[in-house]
């Protein structure tokens, strides 16, 4: 069986051949549903008790009150400090640049006043509270907590609360250091969905939240998807993805390693690399068959690439990029001399990495803008989380006297179309006698 799949745009079947690989079984689990409806259900009626019970069930870890869950602030400075120094450096380093780039984003409250002294505009406020979910035990993801946090803190959101599962008592220090580091306020070492549960409705202990964000395993997915209505979330994500467009100059190893970069995600991660040149796709497959035995997660690599993984030909990189459009991937390579003149023509990605040294890996790590992006094709239609996120928007409508005899009239010319005698009652009683 081959290592990757090989497809060209001038093959009759092309088409069909490109749909199946884009195609992934989206069927919820529907003993995970069932679980996870009972977990948030047990949480919403009994609070406190719900989660000692299920921390006890599913990390092993015994408390007598929810308050003993809670990870002191000494213990995350600790942890910081504890930190081998070129560690630490590249941690502090990492967020400075987030948080550099995300207070680009941060939008400010206008008005605007018209000749009759109406005033209409736009005000911005932060979200009260956050809930940020962030993966714990051997998984260390400090680089979640810093996207997530970030840009939370940013955007003035008063209070963020982290919830991270610590199976067995197992605590990440870097996943620590990088609470300080980033501004969260208050950590409880408890997962799953019952940590979404107490999030969305609000314990004794744990103050309910506005929006929850953060990756975490298929419970925390679904538990997001339940409570979203009653507290907003960032996104359900899904396997990551990489696409690749590529003019055949850049190293082949160094596309292999990109392509590996998501693949060793999980099984159902896709890795795709577009380029005009047979023979350079011959040279990364090599590469990609001398480099696939010196990673650890080599298994997890070849599952990926054999599966959902593509090399294709297309006849011109404005081809390549009609096709990236119709993908919509979550991270998008353009490996070319010039990348900036194919930008124009690319509508639809998480995240664009221009040029042959922007290795998507940068982008979740350190560049600066947020790693959390969207998948599945939902490129199309949202975007990167961003300051944005943790913000909302109030109209401001002040009507001057003068302002209420127009519009009261056009108001009510309306209501009375519509059969709303009130509306247009409300809006006529202003108007001058």
């Amino acid at each position: 069986m081959a290592i990757i799949s090989r497809l060209d745009v001038t093959d009759p079947a092309f088409d069909t051949k490109l749909a199946g690989l884009l195609a992934v079984d989206a069927a919820q689990d529907e003993a995970i549903e069932a679980a996870t409806a009972r977990i948030l259900a047990h949480v919403r009626d009994t609070g406190d008790a719900a989660l000692l019970e299920y921390t006890r069930q599913f990390d092993k870890v015994q408390a007598d009150s929810v308050e003993a869950l809670e990870i002191p602030r000494g213990e995350w400075i600790a942890a910081l400090e504890s930190l081998p120094e070129s560690q630490r450096r590249a941690l502090e380093t990492a967020a400075e640049r987030v948080r550099s780039y995300h207070a680009r984003q941060r939008q400010d409250s206008w008005s605007y006043t018209e000749a009759d002294g109406t005033r209409l505009g736009q005000q911005i406020t932060p979200l009260d509270r956050v809930g940020l979910y962030v993966p714990g035990g051997k998984a260390a993801y400090p680089s979640s907590v810093l996207m997530n946090a970030i840009p939370a803190k940013v955007a003035g959101v008063a209070e963020v609360i982290m919830v991270t599962p610590t199976p067995s008592g197992l605590r990440n220090p870097m996943v620590l250091a990088a609470a300080a580091i980033a501004g969260v306020d208050r950590v409880f070492a408890i997962g799953g969905a019952q940590a979404v549960g107490a999030l969305a409705y609000g314990t004794h202990t744990i103050s309910p939240v506005d929006k929850i964000v953060g990756p975490g395993n298929a419970y925390v997915a679904a538990a997001k998807r339940r409570v979203f209505g009653t507290v907003g979330i960032d996104m359900i994500a899904g396997p990551s993805e990489i696409l690749i467009i590529c003019d055949g100059n850049t190293p082949p190893d160094w596309i292999a390693m990109d392509l590996f970069s998501q693949a060793e995600h999980d099984e159902l991660a896709q890795a795709i690399l577009l380029c005009p040149s047979s023979d350079f796709l011959d040279q990364v497959e090599k590469s990609i068959s001398k480099l696939m035995p010196t990673m650890p997660r080599a298994e997890i690599i070849a599952t990926s690439l054999r599966d959902r993984g593509a090399l294709i030909r297309v006849e011109s990189l404005e081809q390549a990029c009609e096709i990236s459009n119709r993908i919509a991937p979550e991270h998008l390579e353009v490996s070319t001399e010039q990348p900036e003149q194919l930008l124009p023509l690319l509508r639809h990605a998480g995240a664009i990495f221009m040029g042959r040294f922007s290795s998507e890996a940068l982008g979740d790590y350190c560049a600066g803008p947020n790693h959390v992006l969207p998948t599945s094709r939902t490129a199309r239609f949202s975007s990167p989380l961003g300051v944005y996120d943790f913000q909302k928007r109030s109209s401001l409508i002040q009507v001057s006297a003068a302002g209420a005899q127009t519009l009261g009239r056009i108001a009510a010319e309306l209501a009375i179309g519509e059969g709303l005698q009130a509306h247009a009652s409300s809006a006529s009683f202003r108007l001058d006698k």
